[in-house]
């Protein structure tokens, strides 16, 4: 009978000193390491202000990255990963507030924290709308001056 339950030494060397774990799992491309700032997916350190979602299907898990990015990982027991993502996720949200911006669409602004409790803001376009358009970014970036008002952040 197993006394103890030790984390493998390759998850300890694989998480940055400073990083706590929280949950791990192995899949066949290696281990899923939720710690309490990152999450560690195919042997990359994702911030957790920088995921924007994780998605599970029967296979494993699909997290996106608020620059776009998709990420994989196979994990055929994923242990509690599933809970640990959900829950680091949702911590990093200080701030997600919809504003229309004109008949075309709006916006959702997005206060992550980030290391160091410092606000990372982010605007995510309805479909459709360029993010680029200087006309919708100048709506946009009033749009956050007042949410920041309204939210004292």
């Amino acid at each position: 009978m197993k006394l103890f339950n030790r984390m493998p030494s390759a998850v300890r060397a694989a998480v940055v000193p400073g990083d706590r774990v929280l949950a791990y799992a192995e899949g066949p491309d290696g281990y899923v390491i939720a710690a309490d700032k990152a999450l560690y997916l195919g042997g990359e350190r994702l911030p957790w202000f920088r995921v924007d979602r994780g998605v599970w299907d029967e296979e494993g898990l699909t997290v996106g990255t608020t620059d776009g990015r998709s990420h994989r990982a196979l994990l055929p027991e994923p242990g509690r990963i599933p809970e640990a993502v959900r829950e680091r996720v949702t911590a990093s949200i200080v701030v997600n507030q919809y504003v229309p911006l004109d008949a075309r669409g709006g916006v959702r602004l997005v206060a992550r924290r980030a290391d160091a409790d410092q606000l990372i803001w982010e605007f995510v376009f309805d479909s459709g709308l360029d993010p680029e358009d200087p006309g919708l970014r100048a709506l946009a970036e009033q749009a956050l001056e007042e949410t920041r008002r309204s939210f004292g952040v």
